[in-house]
Formats: C-alpha cells, sequence, structure tokens
C-alpha cells in the first residue's frame, strides 16, 4: 500500500511540473520500459502513438505483426507504436518482463517498445489508462480486453479509439493515423 501510495504521490508531482513545463498530461505521466528504466510518452513528443494493451496469450495476440508492420510502414513518417502488457484479461499475459520481451522478440520480431507490465482496470490500474479511460477522457469507459487500441496525437491529446476487434490493419485504423501524422 505504502509503495503505491508513494508511486501516486510522485506521479502527481511529476504531472503538476510537466503541466507547467507545457507537455500534455498524457506525456507527463511516468512510466517504466520493459527494462525497468523510467520513460514517460514524453519520448515520443511530436509523433503519433498508437498505445495498444497487449498480451502473449490471446486469441488477439496474432496482432502482434500487423503492429509491427504499421510500425515498420509508417515509423519513417512519425508512428510509434508503443506495447503495453497487462494480465487484467484472462491472465492471459502471465509472464514477467524477460517472459515477454523475449516473446515479442523472438515469435512476432517486435521491434517497437514495449513498456513495464500493468494494469489497464480496477483498483491498481495505472495513471495513463486513468487518464485515458477516464470520465474527463475524451474517450471514456473501462478497456474491455487486450489489444485495445488509443491513438494519441503529436501534441499528446488522444484521437481515436478503437476497440480490441479492430485489427492493425483495418482501413479506419490506418487512416487515422495517417491523417494524424505530421505534414511535411
Amino acid at each position: 500500500m505504502k509503495h503505491t501510495s508513494l508511486f501516486a504521490l510522485t506521479a502527481t508531482f511529476t504531472l503538476a511540473a510537466s503541466l507547467v513545463a507545457g507537455e500534455s498530461k498524457l506525456q507527463s505521466i511516468p512510466l517504466k520500459d520493459i527494462d525497468g528504466k523510467d520513460t514517460s510518452l514524453k519520448a515520443y513528443a511530436g509523433k503519433v502513438v498508437l498505445a495498444v494493451n497487449v498480451a502473449s496469450h490471446c486469441g488477439n495476440t496474432k496482432q502482434y505483426a500487423g503492429l509491427q508492420s504499421l510500425q515498420d510502414r509508417l515509423k519513417d513518417k512519425g508512428l510509434v507504436i508503443v506495447g503495453f502488457p497487462c494480465n487484467d484479461f484472462g491472465a492471459q499475459e502471465p509472464g514477467t518482463n524477460t517472459e515477454i520481451k523475449e516473446f515479442c522478440s523472438s515469435k512476432y520480431s517486435v521491434t517497437f517498445p514495449i513498456m513495464d507490465k500493468l494494469h489497464v482496470k480496477g483498483p491498481e490500474q495505472h495513471p495513463l489508462y486513468k487518464e485515458l479511460t477516464g470520465p474527463g477522457s475524451a474517450f471514456p469507459g473501462d478497456v474491455k480486453w487486450n489489444f485495445g487500441k488509443f491513438l494519441i496525437g503529436p501534441d499528446g491529446k488522444v484521437l481515436a479509439r478503437f476497440e480490441p476487434g479492430v485489427k492493425p490493419e483495418d482501413p479506419k485504423l490506418v487512416k487515422a493515423i495517417e491523417d494524424a501524422l505530421p505534414k511535411k
């Protein structure tokens, strides 16, 4: 309980300091990457981010291939896909960060960033997902299953939400991403 309270206090302080610096609220929420290093979505400021809660043992797991394909095709235009492993649905992401990283690399050749395993719903919901799904968000409501997708613009604002059944190659998702990419 003290760990969660300290994290919440640190997150609140960091958020307040970041907002003064002009970052979006989403970009300022502290995260850890799959290797345990501190980061945030600020690392991708100016890029279009597709945030996806992922799992290794789900019927939707094969979406990793489509996500990687999207990343490969659009990364030079300003897209970054960010995976957020989550075990909230049917215990379909039981592995450790090391196991998740190995699975993503060996099975799907994933090169896009994968973050530390977190909760997207419930009492331990990560602050990022509280912001993405809370009552004040652009698209409120709990994440329904693995591979829910949030499209975040270069300014850190949520532009669209796609449910888990929407595959990475779906024309509506691809169009939304392409429309959000910085124009050169």
